[in-house]
C-alpha cells in the first residue's frame, strides 16, 4: 500500500520520538496537546477539540486551514487520545482501492476491540466518487473520519460527507506564537541567539506557517554553528532569495497591494506593472494578487467593461496552469487591461447601499404578484396574481411594474457612469424610466 500509512498511537497520548536525522519540523512536532502552539480557539479550556480530547468522545471532522498550522498534528493527537489505529491517506496519491484497504483494516481493528481514525490529507483533491466511498462507514461508525484541507470545504467537500463532519477552522500562527516556536527550535538545536530584527524577519518569512518557520530555522541554525549571534545579514545569507523582502502580514505588504489597486483605479498601467513586479519580487503569493485583481475588476471597472472581470478570471486560471514565472505574464496582462479600461464603481456603490438598507430595514414580505405559485392552494391565496410577464409586454418591458416590497420607498441604487458600456446602459435605463413615468402618470 504505497499510498497509505498505518500508525498505531501508543497509550498516554504520546507518539514515537522521530530520529535525529528527521527534519526539524518533524522532530518538533507536538506529541501532547499541551505542546501545541496556537489554535487556542479550538484547544483552550472548554473548547471543542479540547473537550473531545479530554472525554475521549471523538467525532468525524474537517480541519480547514492554511499550510503549516497543525492539521496533521491535531489529527495524530486525536487518534492518540483514544489509542486508535491511525490510517493516513494522501488524496494526491490514493484511490478507491486504498480506501477499501483502509476499510478492511478498520474492520479488523474493530474485531480486535480497537477503534480506527482515518485521516485524509488534502481531502479536497478526492473526487465525488472517492469522497462518497467514506459515507457508509462514517455513518456506521466503523471509523472516525478526519479530513484536512487548505480549501473551503463548502466548495470542495461533498455536502453528504460535510454534513456528517464538524468543520474546525485552524488559523495561521500569529507573531508571538511563531517567535516562541523559533526560540524552542533554537534551544533544541543549540544555536546562538537571534537579534530582535532577525527574529522579526524570520517570523515575517514564515507568514503564519509553522512548518515554513522550522524549515527556515533549520537552515539558518546549521549555518550559524560557531557564530555568537544570528543577525539579518546571516539570515539573508542562509535563506537567500527565499527570504521575504517584507512581512506578508505587515504594513509594507498592504501598502504595496494598496498602491497596485490605486494605480489600476487611476488608469496608470506603468505604475500598476511596477507595483505588481514589486509584490511578486518581494515574495507575495501570486494567487493572492490574482484574487485582488479580480476584485479590482468588479469594484473599479464593473459594467463599464465586463470583459475586464473575464480577463482577470482567465489570468488567475492561466497562472494555476502555468505557475511561476510563466503564469505571471497573464497577471501582468490583466493588470494592464484593467488599468486602461473605462472605470466605474457604480455597481460597487449600489451594492453597498443596498446592503446597508437591507441591514437597517425590517424584513418586508414579497409582494403577492411576485410570489411563486406552484400549487393550487398558493394560487387560491393569490400568489402570482396580476403578475405581468415582461416578454408579452411591448418592447419586452412591463412599464410601471413594481418589483420592490410594498411600502418600500422607491430608490435608485444603481446609477451608471458616462464611461464605457455604461453609457449605453444609462441610455437604456433612462428609456425604461421614461416609460415607467408615462405608465404611472398617464395624460
Amino acid at each position: 500500500m504505497a499510498n497509505q500509512e498505518t500508525l498505531f498511537a501508543p497509550e498516554g497520548n504520546e507518539s514515537v520520538v522521530p530520529p535525529v536525522s528527521a527534519p526539524l519540523a518533524e522532530r518538533m512536532r507536538p506529541r501532547t496537546l499541551d505542546q501545541v502552539i496556537g489554535q487556542t480557539h479550538l484547544l483552550g479550556h472548554g473548547k471543542p477539540l479540547r473537550v473531545a480530547f479530554e472525554t475521549g468522545r471523538l467525532h468525524s471532522m474537517i480541519l480547514w486551514g492554511p499550510p503549516g498550522v497543525g492539521k496533521t498534528t491535531l489529527a495524530r493527537l486525536v487518534a492518540g487520545a483514544v489509542s486508535s489505529q491511525f490510517i493516513v491517506l494522501s488524496a494526491v496519491l490514493a484511490g478507491v482501492k486504498d480506501i477499501r484497504e483502509a476499510v478492511d483494516q478498520a474492520r479488523a481493528a474493530r474485531q480486535a476491540g480497537r477503534g480506527t481514525v482515518v485521516f485524509v490529507d488534502e481531502v479536497h483533491r478526492f473526487n465525488k466518487a472517492q469522497q462518497d466511498a467514506f459515507l457508509p462507514h462514517v455513518e456506521s461508525g466503523l471509523f472516525t473520519f478526519i479530513g484536512a484541507t487548505t480549501e473551503n470545504p463548502s466548495f470542495e467537500v461533498n455536502s453528504a460527507l460535510l454534513s456528517r463532519a464538524t468543520v474546525h477552522v485552524l488559523k495561521p500562527l500569529d507573531g508571538p506564537d511563531l517567535a516562541r516556536l523559533a526560540e524552542s527550535a533554537r534551544v533544541a538545536m543549540g544555536a546562538p541567539a537571534l537579534t530582535a530584527a532577525a527574529c522579526d524577519r524570520l517570523v515575517g518569512h514564515a507568514d503564519g506557517d509553522a512548518r515554513r518557520l522550522l524549515n527556515a530555522c533549520e537552515t539558518v541554525f546549521e549555518l550559524a554553528a560557531g557564530t555568537d549571534l544570528i543577525d539579518e545579514p546571516l539570515l539573508e545569507q542562509a535563506l537567500g532569495e527565499a527570504l521575504r523582502r517584507y512581512d506578508k502580514g505587515g504594513d509594507q505588504f498592504y501598502d504595496s497591494i494598496s498602491a497596485l489597486h490605486k494605480s489600476v483605479r487611476g488608469s496608470s498601467p506603468d505604475a500598476a506593472l511596477y507595483w505588481l513586479a514589486r509584490m511578486l519580487d518581494g515574495g507575495a503569493d501570486p494567487r493572492y494578487v490574482a484574487r485582488r485583481v479580480i476584485r479590482m475588476a468588479s469594484e473599479d471597472i464593473g459594467l463599464a467593461d465586463p470583459r475586464a472581470q473575464m480577463l482577470a478570471l482567465q489570468a488567475a486560471e492561466v497562472y494555476e496552469r502555468l505557475g511561476s514565472p510563466e503564469g505571471e505574464l497573464a497577471l501582468a496582462q490583466a493588470v494592464v487591461y484593467l488599468a486602461v479600461a473605462p472605470k466605474s464603481n457604480a455597481v460597487y456603490t449600489a451594492w453597498n447601499a443596498v446592503r446597508a438598507l437591507v441591514k437597517a430595514d425590517l424584513t418586508r414580505p414579497v409582494p403577492l404578484h411576485l410570489r411563486n405559485a406552484p400549487t393550487r392552494l398558493m394560487k387560491q391565496l393569490d400568489h402570482g396574481k396580476d403578475y405581468r410577464y415582461a416578454h408579452e409586454e411591448p418592447g419586452g418591458y412591463a412599464a410601471g411594474e413594481n418589483y420592490l416590497p410594498d411600502g418600500l420607498p422607491q430608490r435608485r441604487f444603481y446609477e451608471p457612469v458616462a464611461r464605457g458600456l455604461e453609457i449605453r446602459i444609462g441610455e437604456r435605463l433612462a428609456e425604461w424610466r421614461a416609460l415607467d413615468d408615462a405608465a404611472k402618470n398617464p395624460r
